[in-house]
Parts: C-alpha cells; structure tokens; sequence
C-alpha cells in the first residue's frame, strides 16, 4: 500500500504545481473608475468595455500565448480612494491599468503606478496637467486615448466666440481637477477671440439645489451657459434653470456623453450641447464590437469603446516588445501606430494621442446626436 500511494502523493504534488504554474502564467491587467457613486455609469462602460476587450483577446489565443486576467478598481472619483485603488492593485499584481475615469484620480494614482512600474493609459481622464507633469518628472508610463481639455477648451472657445459674440456667456465649474480645468480652458481661449464671459462662478458638486446660482445667471441675462462638470449637477443646473424660466442653452464637455443626462434632465436636457471626439460607434473599424455589445443588450457609448481600445493598444505594443515590462511596452506604443476599434492610434512623447478632433453633440428627445 505504501508503495501506491508514494506515487499517487507525487503525482497530486505535480498536478498542483502544474496548476500553480499555470495560474501564474496569467497576466494580470485592470480597469479602475468609479463603479459606485453618482458617476458609475461611466465606471459601468469602462468595466464592459474592458471585460470585452479581454474577452475577445483570450479567445484569440491572449497575449504572448498568455490568457488575461481582469481585476476590477472602484475609486468612486474620489482621489483619496484612487490612491488606495492604486495600491490595492499593486498587491494583486497587475501589469497594466486602463483607468482612471475622473481626472482627479487618475492624477493621484499615477504616482503610484510609476513607483510600482505599471503602465496606465486613461480612455477618459482629459486633464493636460496628467501627462504633462509626468513629462516634467520624466515618468513615461503615463498615456491616454481620449482627448486633452487644452484640445476640447479650444475648440468650445473659439465657437463660443463667433457664435455668441455680443451676446452674455456664464462660465460655470464645479471645481473638480477636471470641470474647473476645462471651464478654465474654454473661458481662456473664448477670452483670446474677443468674447469674455458675464459671470464666472464655481459650484459644490453633489448639492441638489442651484436655484441660487440659476438666480444669478437670470439677472445677469445670460445667452447662453458654459459649465465644466459632470452630468449629474449639469442635469439639475438645467432642469432647475427651465423651472425658472431660463431657458439660455448649457453647452458642457464630455463628460455628458451619457444618455443617463437626459434621464435626469428629463425635458430640459432638449437643446444642451457637448463637446467630444467624433462618434466612435459610427466608425467602421467598431462595428463588429458595437454589433456585439448591442446583441448582449449593452450599449456601448461614452467611454466603453475608448477603454476597449485601450487595452488593444497594451496587448498589441507587449506582443510587440515581448515583454509586459512598463517601460519596455511604453516605448514601443510611442513608436508605432495602433489598430483600435476607436481607428488608428499614435502617441506623442507625453503620450498624448497625435491627433484629436472635437465636434458638437445635442440632445434631443431623450437621446443625442452628433451636429
């Protein structure tokens, strides 16, 4: 009897390493954002965006022969919870990060990822200050496949002037790193074309009555109102606005690429513009990905597509550098061109994307369409 169960025991002490071993083969990577809290509806694209992309990328055969392992962050936007976020996944172990959502966590966590050597890319967080501090540091790993607010500031500054000149434009903000930013942003360059604004206000995010500041903006007799924030207080600021009889226009950033906006602005969301990169959805290189999300019942706007490609920019630069090391990854992604489901991708060396462009979004009937 002895001599069976030496063998067997050898045997159950192989299969277990065999099976260590192969749990180790896994690649660990993350998708961080605020899956609780009043913006988890962008937490909900980024996780389905980056569960598909993962998906998809282990069915195809994973990354040098590797499957992919997602782990799931939830910093709520909140930067003392991002850091913790951060943290938390360097103990998991994960290679890459595609996150944070809200400027003012991704900024607090890239610190921890470059002292840990994990590189990030952000499908959302479009605040300049993110990579051009890291540039300043000289970290590397730092990179984001959506737009900046200098790019997005510009664009809404320049079409405010012509459009609303003579006329009374608000600024708006509710100081967070990235509405105040882009506020900020906007107001400069619509103030470098000859247009300066009649009021310019901040607001406490998270209140439910700006009856005092639609006050303001109604005796100022304001045209038209430029707010840098997310939807949730745009939302509000515009329903409450129409309550009183204001009926000037809220032109915002992307951050209102949600249709949950029209849910809470009801009515009242008819008419508000925002600004962002081209539809995605409508691209050729996305179809077969949107066909699919939609098949599942999911639909895949705002920043679901943006993490998507994300982590194809990650997969594609590792196989190429043959190497998951963040530094390695980070300097082929700069010197090459990238296939993407949001088209062809390049970075520049504060990894930044090479080129974006921004349009002009209104809602309209519960929904919004590109003008």
């Amino acid at each position: 009897m002895r001599k069976l169960t030496l063998p067997l025991v050898a045997a159950a002490a192989l299969a277990a390493a065999i099976n260590v071993s192969a749990a180790r083969a896994d690649i660990t990577i993350a998708v961080a954002g605020p899956i609780t809290g009043d913006l988890a509806e962008f937490g909900a694209q980024m996780k389905r965006g980056a569960e598909k992309a993962v998906a998809d990328l282990n069915k195809a055969g994973g990354v040098m022969g590797q499957q992919i392992k997602l782990e799931t962050g939830d910093d709520a936007c909140d930067p003392k919870q991002a850091v913790a976020v951060a943290n938390d996944l360097v103990s998991k172990g994960v290679e890459f990060v595609a996150g944070h959502f809200c400027s003012g966590s991704s900024i607090p966590a890239s610190a921890v990822y470059q002292e840990e050597g994990i590189l990030q890319i952000t499908p959302a967080s479009t605040n300049p200050a993110l990579t051009d501090d890291a540039k300043a540091k000289g970290w590397t790993t730092v990179f984001r496949t959506c737009g900046r607010d200098d790019q997005q500031g510009d664009f809404a500054g320049k079409w405010l002037s012509k459009e609303y000149a003579g006329k009374k434009v608000a600024i708006v903000h509710d100081k967070s790193a990235y509405g105040k930013g882009l506020a900020d942003l906007t107001k400069q360059n619509m103030n470098a074309n000859g247009l300066q604004e009649v009021l310019y206000e901040g607001i406490t995010a998270g209140e439910q009555d700006y009856t005092a500041l639609v006050s303001k903006l109604k005796q100022t007799g304001v045209d038209a109102i430029y707010f840098g924030g997310y939807h949730p207080e745009a939302a509000l600021i515009v329903r409450q606005s129409r309550e009183q009889g204001l009926n000037a226009p809220l032109l915002s950033g992307d951050s209102l690429n949600t249709l949950e906006f029209a849910t809470l602005a009801g009515k009242a969301a008819d008419g508000t513009m925002f600004t962002n990169a081209a539809e995605a959805r409508n691209l050729p290189t996305a179809v077969k990905v949107v066909e699919e999300f939609r098949a599942e019942g999911f639909e895949p706007e705002g920043y679901t597509l943006s993490t998507y490609a994300a982590i194809q920019v990650w997969a594609q630069a590792v196989e190429k550098a043959g190497s998951t090391d963040a530094e390695k990854v980070a300097e082929v992604m700069r010197g090459g061109s990238w296939d993407t489901v949001i088209g062809k991708l390049s970075f520049d060396e504060k990894g930044d994307l090479t080129a974006s462009t921004y349009v002009w979004y209104v809602f309209k009937d519960g929904n919004y369409s590109q003008m």
